[in-house]
């Protein structure tokens, strides 16, 4: 029974074995197309327009410039005359907003977007508010969308006489598929003969993998690089007019990607980013510090039994200062993959920000073979 046990365990971690080499040689370094790469025409369009915030318990705009004279246009489209000047000081629920919306191509008429609404005035608050009946236009000046609903902002404002509490930002909110598409932005892709694969990040030896496994899978010459962000693709015969059954396919293609040795430093917040093909030619690193701690404690001091009369008790500071200097040992790095430069750095125990002067006096010493960002 037992060595049935210890066959069957030992076939087990054989298998486990066999997929996790199976798992980590096939799929490890690549990707879809579809993922590190977007087709030209086919994007995101942004919209805009200025609306009005109504509903607000009391925290809307106090200075009425962007509020009086539209607020009086609306009213009269309603066939209500008011006069500019009777509103102002007495329009405390309305904020004066823009309204923002991403348009995708090809969305069809009735389809519904999300928009943000952002207060443009000096309104406290938007919470509980209500967007009136807003256009959103393109940089074209055509309306592509209405937007209309209630807000929500994802947090709330309490206050009294002596103090407030707050969370989250007050003064932006989103309504969930809060406005209709009215027109399209259209593009016909079944007529084109020709497409392009835009690289999200513009890389040589990427764009090649691309074009070769493209060519390879359809087995004719069908792409061709033209710079390093752009793949030009020729729609083979049998997909004429049927381009987007193409496109899927061109999509769910795997290759191989490549990216530039870099490392992303954030001075701000201490992160430092390495990439994967960072290396580091051998060098020896030494890292010290000095630590200088002051400590103040206060005193008390008592008069004498024998003092003359009107001495005090005083509060006397007691300063002590102690310097202590880090022994620094002189580390070699022998290593050329970044496994081997955190090792290395960790048995200095350094800190992020230590780390961030240690790569930068590597790099300045050509040890680096890495392009240093410094954000």
């Amino acid at each position: 029974m037992k060595n049935l046990f210890i066959r069957t365990t030992k076939a087990l971690l054989l298998l486990l074995l066999v997929f996790l080499l199976t798992l980590f040689t096939t799929t490890s370094y690549a990707e879809r197309i579809k993922d590190i790469a977007n087709w030209s025409g086919i994007r995101e369009n942004q919209l805009v327009g200025y609306g009005l915030v109504v509903g607000l318990n009391g925290t809307g705009d106090k200075d009425g410039t962007y509020l009086y004279q539209p607020i009086a246009n609306m009213l009269s489209r309603m066939g209500i005359t008011v006069n500019v000047k009777d509103l102002k000081g007495k329009v405390k629920n309305v904020a004066a907003v823009m309204v923002t919306a991403k348009l995708s191509t090809n969305v069809k008429p009735g389809t519904k977007i999300d928009v943000q609404v952002s207060s443009i005035g000096d309104a406290k608050s938007l919470q509980g508010g209500t967007l009136l009946l807003t256009p959103l236009m393109g940089p074209d000046g055509e309306v592509y969308a209405l937007a209309q609903g209630p807000i929500s902002i994802g947090g709330f404002i309490a206050a009294g006489r002596a103090a407030q509490t707050t969370k989250n930002h007050q003064n932006v909110g989103y309504i969930p598929e809060g406005a209709i598409v009215e027109k399209t932005v259209s593009v016909n892709l079944n007529a084109k003969n020709e497409l392009q694969l835009l690289l999200q990040f513009p890389d040589i030896t990427t764009a090649r993998n691309i074009a070769e496994k493209i060519n390879q899978i359809f087995k004719t010459l069908v792409a061709k690089v033209q710079d390093p962000a752009t793949i030009s693709v020729n729609v083979p015969p049998n997909y004429k007019g049927n381009v987007l059954d193409f496109m899927a396919e061109v999509e769910k293609i795997e290759v191989s990607t490549d990216s530039p040795a870099r490392v992303v430093i954030n001075e701000r917040t201490g992160t430092v980013v390495i990439g994967s093909h960072v290396k580091i030619a051998p060098s020896a690193l030494a890292h010290g510090g000095l630590t200088i701690t002051i400590k103040e404690t206060p005193e008390v001091v008592q008069p004498p039994a024998l003092a003359p009369r009107g001495a005090t008790t005083e509060t006397v500071p007691r300063t002590e200062l102690k310097a202590e200097e880090k022994q620094a040992s002189l580390v070699e790095i022998k290593g050329s993959t970044v496994g081997e430069l955190v090792r290395a750095l960790n048995a200095l125990g350094v800190t992020p920000k230590d780390l961030i002067s240690i790569l930068q006096a590597l790099k300045t010493s050509g040890a680096l073979k890495a392009d240093l960002v410094i954000m």
